[in-house]
């Protein structure tokens, strides 16, 4: 079968970097199922899964953690998908990835695929839907109110893939406030059309365009991105008892100035239910579902904004480049072998 791999990690600016290859067709035993992959997107953990992983001597490492496609097999435990159907999901970082033309998946981890979005559309999604669904309503608990503070969320990074879907979101299953930053009128423009009710620009000290805008103190800060670099803000503009969640992985991170404000300190990993078969691992798949709901239903929509086709290794590095750049907006989609 068609996939796209690499033996050696490194820059994707290498002839090497991602790789057209031929692999033998996976079979499905136990709780998997065996998807005809039909469309992919990117997410910034293949850039550091490519950089940074090296596969077994010999072997092929493939990357995917988002996919759309229909059910060709199923193993002999499978209970809720049959073959025909059509599905969406993140995958695990522990197996082979999506950029295959078959690729094999834990049925827990899968959920039916939205009727009302193409393949691309919806390939945009599950990664990041189910990356903020953990945030915002397992760890940050965001429907259960902090005391004293504004009932409002600080999205950081607002306009990536993460922050697109955290905002609708947010916005669809809450009456909170959404506060997102972004720093380039068309990144402004696409977390407000996503729902934003304001929008501040995160290359600016946050936390006084934040007491600006004159409703108090967010009770919850979610970080997607160059936590770092704004963590000094973040510890000033949050409220007392509030709670700080982020997601991406700065080579340090001091805490100690947020004890003064009792603040709760969160980190989400969308891999860890499927890492550990956590007893919850199918809450993904419910998840998914739900998603699918929300977005057949018109309340959530796709955060696709770049296609590309087909899938194969010129155009996987040349997303690959992009999110690198850091100028990435939404999600950047793969379609068709």
């Amino acid at each position: 079968m068609k996939a796209i791999g690499y033996r050696t990690p490194g820059a994707i600016d290498r002839v090497d970097a991602l790789e057209d290859i031929e692999l033998p067709r996976p079979v499905p035993t136990g709780r998997d199922l065996l998807v005809a992959v039909e469309a992919v997107s990117v997410n910034p953990v293949d850039t550091k899964v490519r950089r940074s992983a090296t596969p077994p001597e010999g072997e092929w490492k493939v990357l995917g953690w988002d996919a759309v496609g229909h059910v060709v097999e199923v193993g002999e435990a499978v209970t809720g998908f049959k073959s025909g159907d059509a599905v969406f999901y993140a995958g695990s970082i522990t197996r082979s990835g999506a950029n295959s033309a078959l690729h094999l998946v834990d049925e827990r981890i899968v959920g039916p695929k939205p009727a009302s979005l193409s393949n691309s559309e919806a390939a945009a999604l599950p990664l990041t839907a189910l990356t903020a669904w953990e945030m915002l309503f397992d760890r940050l608990d965001v429907r259960k109110a902090v005391p004293g503070a504004a009932k409002a969320v600080l999205i950081v990074g607002g306009a990536g893939g993460v922050g697109s879907i955290a905002i609708q979101l947010v916005r669809a299953l809450t009456d909170l406030t959404v506060i997102a930053t972004a720093s380039r009128p068309e990144t402004e423009a696409w977390v407000k059309e996503l729902g934003a009710h304001h929008v501040v620009d995160h290359r600016k000290p946050l936390a006084e365009q934040v007491a600006a805008l004159g409703f108090g103190a967010p009770a919850f800060v979610f970080s997607t991105t160059e936590t770092h670099q704004h963590l000094a803000e973040i510890v000033e503009l949050i409220a007392p008892q509030g709670r700080f969640g982020l997601i991406d992985d700065p080579e340090t991170l001091d805490v100690n100035a947020f004890k003064r404000k009792a603040v709760s300190i969160h980190w989400e990993l969308m891999f860890t239910r499927s890492l550990f078969e956590t007893p919850d691992m199918d809450e993904q798949g419910k998840i998914l579902a739900e998603i699918a709901r929300l977005v057949d239903a018109g309340q959530i929509r796709t955060t696709v904004t770049e296609r590309l086709t087909p899938i194969n290794a010129a155009n996987l590095k040349r997303a690959h480049a992009v999110l690198e750049s850091g100028t990435a907006k939404g999600k950047i989609v793969l379609e068709g072998f």
